[in-house]
């Protein structure tokens, strides 16, 4: 049981100590990886904005088609 409880505590402090990459990311590739997510985001922003903006143009357009409608309807004095 005690081998067990070793085996469990070595293998759980390895999976939990992380060890230091080494990596690099050149200016070239970090503003190409910032651009991307920039598009990305402006692009879901204006996805919902349509979205939601929607109805409003719907409303705004048969208000004034519903204001011109009275116009033409309305004898000339």
């Amino acid at each position: 049981m005690a081998k067990i409880v070793l085996v469990a505590a070595v293998i759980l402090t390895a999976a939990t100590v992380a060890a230091p990459a080494f990596a690099y990311v050149g200016p070239g590739a970090g503003l190409s990886l910032l651009g991307a997510l920039w598009g990305l985001l402006l692009a879901l922003l204006a996805a919902i904005g349509f979205v939601l903006g929607w109805p409003v143009r719907r409303w705004l357009s048969r208000r004034r088609a519903a204001a011109a409608s009275d116009r033409t309807a309305r004898p000339a004095e």
